[in-house]
């Protein structure tokens, strides 16, 4: 088993700065499988920021490859990797506690095997600052417990302004939770949409036809609540969103700068093969997707699949609602659960006569979720 120690270091020094960095510092003592530390070596790291949780959602992911010293010790700036999942200035480091998940690859390459996730016992408060401390002339942007922001001024007088609505062209929080009459509306129970790219939120779900729902800034019943405004726009206060069919459903959030928009896209997963012209024979099939509300699980059969023709594959999501981005279920691990972009889940033991395979598979609100391969 390939074993890492890591020690988390927090640089405070640019609280005060009025460009904050985008990254706090992570130290390490990289070992191989055999326990020697890794000397003058390329080793690969994957690092991901999770979420209330050791096991949460996902709110950031990068890669970095780096070279250790000669005692295998080596240094991350964490938020200035290549992002794969998520961005890191979007982090709302002042909600929830937060986990680093961190993956490594000894020997360089996107082999990654899971190292450790420690708690931050501490947030970057760097990154907490930006949002209090800002630059010459901007104020100080002050969030009240309903998720509202304001803007406390000062002018060349020292004279204070009393607060108003922040000036940021979106006033709906990073952190936002899905609830409804699916669970009585239960504040405690809602669940966190997951961040992408800096301006999108989303989360899959079936729901029922007549489902309403609206949006919370925090798990609690004092949160402020956001519900429909006109032509889909997510405003504070709003009326409840509803489902008009039964369905699984992709509930995304768009930020358009000035507005944000829901869509509600009744969507259908598919197997997307990894099979290419080059390939032998002729592809699998796939037969039609169904969908058990019972047991909260889809079921694809996988037809005529051979060691020649078969290389993998993924479940697809497609895009929903007018948004038309589409996201891809793999496995990294090989653990039988899903990792948003993951690699190709494979299939053990083929050979060149034709067999049959049953996937079955659940999908949680933030995607992840686990499947089974049974030949038929």
């Amino acid at each position: 088993m390939k074993k890492l120690y890591a020690t988390i270091g927090l640089f405070l020094a640019s609280l005060l700065s009025a460009q904050v960095p985008q990254a706090f510092s992570y130290q390490t003592i990289a070992f191989n499988a055999a326990g020697a530390p890794i000397a003058n070596g390329n080793v690969s790291f994957r690092i991901s920021i999770l979420d209330n949780s050791a096991t949460g959602t996902v709110l950031y992911t990068e890669t970095q490859t780096k070279t250790t010293n000669a005692k295998g010790l080596v240094n991350l700036n964490i938020g200035q990797g290549t992002a794969t999942t998520g961005n890191f200035g979007g982090i709302n480091w002042g909600t929830n506690t937060k986990f680093v998940k961190v993956e490594m690859d000894p020997a360089g390459g996107s082999n990654y095997t899971n190292v450790g996730v420690n708690q931050l016992m501490s947030v970057p408060y760097a990154q907490v600052s930006k949002t209090v401390v800002t630059g010459a002339g901007q104020g100080i942007i002050l969030t009240a417990p309903n998720g509202t922001a304001y803007t406390l001024g000062i002018n060349n007088s020292g004279t204070l302004s009393l607060p108003t609505t922040s000036g940021s062209s979106s006033s709906i929080p990073v952190s936002l939770y899905f609830y409804g009459s699916y669970n009585n509306f239960n504040a405690s129970a809602a669940e966190l949409l997951r961040n992408l790219n800096g301006n999108e939120k989303i989360g899959y779900k079936y729901l029922p036809a007549g489902t309403q729902f609206k949006f919370l800034a925090a798990q609690n019943t004092s949160a402020q609540v956001y519900g429909s405004g006109s032509q889909s726009t997510l405003v504070a206060n709003g009326a409840n969103f509803t489902i008009s069919s039964n369905g699984f459903y992709r509930i995304n959030i768009v930020s358009y700068g000035t507005s944000d928009n829901v869509f509600m896209g009744n969507i259908n997963p598919s197997i997307y093969l990894n099979y290419s012209s080059s390939s032998s024979g002729t592809p699998p099939q796939t037969s039609t997707t169904t969908y058990n509300s019972s047991t909260n699980k889809f079921s694809i059969n996988l037809i005529g699949v051979t060691s020649t023709n078969f290389s993998g594959f993924k479940i697809l999501l497609p895009g929903g609602g007018s948004n038309s981005n589409q996201e891809l279920l793999g496995d990294n691990l090989s653990d039988a659960s899903f990792d948003v972009d993951g690699a190709n889940i494979m299939i053990p033991n083929l050979t060149s006569t034709p067999k049959n395979y049953k996937i079955e598979f659940n999908i949680n609100f933030d995607a992840t979720g686990t499947y089974t391969i049974t030949q038929i």
